[in-house]
């Protein structure tokens, strides 16, 4: 077995990372090499111990041992490790999964599709009601809308819905007919004087342009997080989905909600969508779904567009989608276990238990002078931080101040996002305790502290 080192030099000469400076990486190594995990704890190869303080990548929802999704995983290992979901073929868990999910789920949902990813996901979405447009006369109907900050996945057609400039850069995107409305960044982009339903009511005016620039007729669908999370964790403020829902409704446009990281307990409810009153026709859901013990999404939608791909099917034979690790057994296995263990433990309960002390330790931040807001739910929070309270002004972002936060946290023991422009997004697994959160609170507020000493020297 090769040691660290040894490893570490391997990873940096050969290993290509997804959201990392590559420059950086080739020439100094993997910031961190993760060994082990333990309730929320994970240790890395030198023997440290750190909170978990964004769950993974928004998935360890149970975090890192749990024996029974070991042994579901194992037992479904043990019996039928693979079985495609083409041709019409099954298997039971994933019958199981289906019915288990549609039944779950916010709206009235019917089906279920299984994929790998969000970003897969969102992609079957897209093609989705491309198609069904098609099937009802309306080809030309394929412009999605979306907000800036948001973000849907990294394929070529998520990525585009996604409005993360930073992920279209050098790549030639977004694809055409991805347009975008404003984010409810409400500390950042509020006018002086404005309250938070005026504000909201200008985020709904925004999106009613974008329907009638681009044309009612030509829009196949907005799509939204409940609290969107790759913006760094931004809760939407007061009045802003009863104003965005009744645009929707207006001009009669179909609403997607992407429930990958609030779904499941995040918000405190089962689905962001109850949190916010969310009246979704489709359904994204992953992360959580598993644990994040296996890659598995799954995309929920209503009768009407089943039967839609199906006069579709008709036509050509079949359906002309999917991917071969649709509806795998083992992440149907795991994900029927997860949601057990959900319910046995009242998993909502214990975040609704929790939220309280969580939220108040992070607002207590506000007396920091680096932080400018703090606004959050359940167990998800995004923390702002800027050159200047009063004028809401943000560091110069060769600072790099978000950064320097999370390798200060990383150093006193805890992992957390930083998030442009300079957030930090706090959003720990869902068992996490009272005292492992105050623990947490009082490393991140010692990371603040480190980088405002930086910033003075």
């Amino acid at each position: 077995m090769s040691t660290d080192s040894e490893l570490a030099a391997l990873d940096a000469r050969h290993h290509v990372h997804g959201q990392t400076d590559l420059r950086h990486h080739a020439e100094h190594g993997p910031t961190a090499m993760t060994v082990a995990g333990k309730g929320v704890w994970i240790t890395t190869e030198d023997g440290r111990e750190l909170i978990d303080g964004f769950s993974g990548l928004g998935c360890t929802s149970l975090g890192y041992d749990n024996a029974r999704i070991a042994d579901a995983a194992h037992a479904q290992l043990s019996t039928l490790p693979y079985a495609p979901t083409f041709y019409g073929r099954t298997h039971p868990t994933v019958a199981a999964l289906a019915g288990r999910l549609v039944n779950l789920a916010p709206g009235e949902m019917s089906r279920a599709i299984f994929q790998c990813s969000g970003s897969e996901a969102t992609d079957t979405l897209i093609k989705f009601l491309w198609a069904r447009n098609t099937a009802r006369g309306e080809p030309d109907r394929r412009v999605f809308i979306s907000r800036w900050r948001g973000y849907y996945g990294n394929t070529v057609a998520s990525v585009s819905l996604s409005g993360q400039p930073h992920m279209h850069a050098k790549f030639g995107l977004p694809l055409d007919g991805f347009m975008k409305t404003e984010t409810p960044n409400y500390y950042l982009n509020h006018i002086d004087g404005e309250t938070e339903e005026e504000f909201s009511q200008r985020m709904a005016d925004d999106l009613e342009r974008v329907i009638l620039e681009s044309g009612p007729d030509k829009i196949a669908a907005f799509a939204a997080e409940p609290m969107q999370s790759g913006g760094g964790a931004i809760k939407p403020p007061e009045g802003y989905w009863p104003r965005m829902q009744a645009v929707l409704r207006e001009h009669g446009i179909h609403f997607h909600v992407d429930e990958v990281v609030c779904g499941f307990g995040r918000t405190g409810n089962r689905w962001g969508s109850e949190t916010w009153g969310l009246e979704p026709d489709t359904v994204s859901c992953a992360k959580a779904l598993t644990a994040g013990f296996f890659p598995m999404s799954a995309l929920l939608f209503k009768e009407d567009l089943y039967e839609d791909l199906q006069a579709n099917a008709d036509e050509i034979g079949v359906l002309g989608h999917g991917f071969t690790y649709s509806g795998h057994p083992v992440g149907a296995a795991i994900a029927m276990e997860t949601l057990d263990i959900y319910d046995e433990i009242d998993l909502v309960g214990h975040v609704r238990s929790v939220s309280e002390g969580f939220l108040s330790g992070c607002e207590a931040l506000l007396d920091h002078p680096l932080v400018g807001d703090v606004r959050g739910v359940g167990l998800f929070c995004g923390i702002q931080l800027v050159d200047d309270k009063a004028s809401r002004r943000l560091f110069d972002p060769a600072l790099k101040v978000g950064q320097r936060v999370q390798d200060h946290a990383h150093d006193r023991g805890l992992y957390l996002r930083a998030i442009a422009p300079d957030r930090i997004s706090f959003m720990p697994p869902l068992i996490i305790n009272s005292e492992e959160i105050e623990e947490a609170t009082r490393r991140l507020r010692g990371a603040l502290d480190d980088t405002w000493k930086d910033l003075q020297s």
